[in-house]
């Protein structure tokens, strides 16, 4: 499996650069990805930003796993719903990307990853349910992304998409950054503790749990860069010490950058959820 940290492309939704909704907010991220020199590119063919969710997920150099992408919370009746719907195969054809096809329905936003284990809620047995159990979509997902580890945490109910990446990211092969907001599903740190994993907590002051300062952990991670989401509020700072703190590589290099993302977050995601980032050639 391809870990974040070790990826070296990352690919847009063309709609971030021609929408102006987020024009500002694709301004502000490229500028910031030029000046590292950290290569982009923009995709075609999409029919919303949050590429993270459509796009196939990297195993090898050369193995990307293009899941079934039908997300419940774009199967409504209401007109424009299925509108919204990306279709991943379309996509990577206008990109040259030979896929491997599962019919494991799936959002890529529900996928953690580092080099040997995956983390995903359990909304995503519920997905599958008529297709197989929880044992055995284990199992598939096992060989499919070809790792020794996969964890199933509890899906937060509160949000519709039921996506871990606004739960948890990896520190390193063996630690994982939790948000506080999760500090009381205990269920998630005896999933964690079966699998031999140990986890931090990214904290804040203020109320205990604010879920408004959710989107810190959706961070956009390659092997060079970090950019954290900048909120304009007083935790920005914080949010950003502790990010340096619990990686040091990148804070050694000042590579961790902090650019707003308020654009995105009133549409409920971050820059996570707007990148598709890739180990390239």
């Amino acid at each position: 499996m391809i870990a974040d940290n070790q990826t070296n492309m990352i690919y847009f939704s063309d709609l971030i650069r021609t929408d102006s909704k987020y024009s500002e907010t694709c301004g502000q991220i490229t500028k910031i990805l030029d000046l590292y020199n950290v290569g982009y590119l923009f995709l075609d063919k999409t029919k919303d930003i949050w590429a993270r969710d459509y796009m196939p997920i990297q195993v090898s150099e050369d193995k990307f796993i293009e899941y079934r992408y039908d997300p419940d919370y774009l199967q409504g009746d209401e007109k424009g719903y299925r509108d919204l719907k990306t279709y991943p195969d379309i996509v990577c054809d206008s990109i040259n990307l030979k896929t491997t096809k599962t019919d494991i329905i799936l959002d890529g936003g529900n996928v953690i990853k580092s080099k040997n284990c995956v983390i995903l809620t359990d909304k995503i047995v519920k997905e599958n349910r008529l297709v197989c159990g929880k044992t055995e979509l284990i199992k598939r997902l096992e060989e499919t992304f070809e790792v020794d580890n996969v964890i199933l945490i509890p899906w937060d109910r509160e949000s519709e998409y039921g996506h871990s990446d606004g739960m948890i990211r990896f520190i390193d092969e063996e630690t994982v950054l939790i948000h506080e907001i999760y500090e009381p599903y205990k269920n998630i740190q005896q999933q964690l503790k079966q699998h031999g994993l140990k986890w931090e907590f990214l904290r804040f002051n203020g109320p205990k749990y604010n879920e408004d300062k959710w989107p810190y952990i959706n961070f956009l991670q390659t092997k060079d860069l970090i950019l954290l989401p900048k909120l304009n509020i007083d935790e920005d700072e914080l949010a950003l010490s502790q990010i340096q703190m619990y990686f040091p590589e990148y804070a050694e290099k000042d590579r961790i950058v902090l650019v707003v993302a308020t654009q995105l977050v009133e549409k409920d995601g971050a820059f996570n959820c707007i990148s598709w980032t890739i180990k390239s050639k």
